[in-house]
This record gives structure tokens, C-alpha cells and sequence, in this order.
């Protein structure tokens, strides 16, 4: 069994999968645009414009998987509810990528020492979507 999150960026799914690229050192494993489709899509699926959007691509991050994807929709995509976790190996590390998630963003919680990690933070990507960094603590278990 697996779980792999799917976020829909409604149109901004490409200049996401750069953003993340840069900020986090993701790779796109899979691509597909919508005029990339084996078979073409219902009458009306696609609204005008998005011929050339992201129907589905496939990015790796460190040993997770992240889908993502423009939807079908030129609507404002919401991402409340949940937060990406990125557990990385040190303060130094969780600064470089805290920083770079962070530009355009929202920072909700600085980096900081907490009782279960020597640094963790939290912030809101210039996507909206919500990440949680952390250095994991050697007294605590791994996510």
C-alpha cells in the first residue's frame, strides 16, 4: 500500500514543479501535458488555454513521491487542512530549504529549537502550500 500526496495548482503546476526543483532539489520523474493525452479528452474537459497545462507529472522528493497537476480548473487551488513534512539532516540544511520554500511565502513559525527537534519551522509557499521543516531529534522516532 502507498499514500502519495496529489496537490492541483490550477494552472500554476509548471511554475510550482520549477519552484520545487529549486527550493528542494526535486525531480520530475513523469510528465504529461494535457495535449500529450494517449486519447483525447471529453468535449469541454479542458477549458480554453490549458492544451499545454500539466495533466499529470510525477516529482520526486528525496525517497517520496509528489504528484501534482493544473486539474481541469483556473480556479485559485486551496491547500488547508495538512502540511508537507520535510525532514532533512541538519540546522544548516533546514535553513537553506526553509528559506528557499519560504520566498513569496508566508513564514507561520521561524526556525527555532523545540522540545522534539534542535530545528524546525513551518511556513505557507508562495503556492499556499503549507510545509513543516524539521531536523529530526536523535531522543525522538522518525515520522
Amino acid at each position: 500500500m502507498t499514500l502519495e500526496p496529489y496537490l492541483f495548482f490550477n494552472g500554476r503546476c509548471e511554475e510550482a514543479m520549477n519552484f520545487y526543483k529549486e527550493a528542494i532539489g526535486a525531480t520530475i520523474s513523469f510528465q504529461m501535458r494535457m495535449n500529450e493525452a494517449p486519447e483525447p479528452p471529453p468535449p469541454v474537459a479542458i477549458p480554453e488555454g490549458f492544451e499545454n497545462k500539466i495533466m499529470h507529472a510525477s516529482l520526486r522528493v528525496g525517497e517520496m513521491n509528489l504528484m501534482v497537476t493544473d486539474g481541469n480548473s483556473n480556479m485559485q487551488p486551496s491547500f488547508k487542512g495538512f502540511a508537507l513534512s520535510l525532514g532533512v539532516a541538519d540546522a544548516a540544511e533546514a535553513k537553506q530549504k526553509f528559506d528557499a520554500l519560504a520566498q513569496g511565502g508566508k513564514v507561520t513559525m521561524a526556525l527555532d529549537k523545540t522540545f522534539w527537534s534542535p530545528c524546525f519551522g513551518m511556513l505557507e509557499d508562495k503556492f499556499g502550500v503549507g510545509w513543516m521543516v524539521i531536523v529530526p531529534s536523535p531522543d525522538m522516532p522518525a515520522p
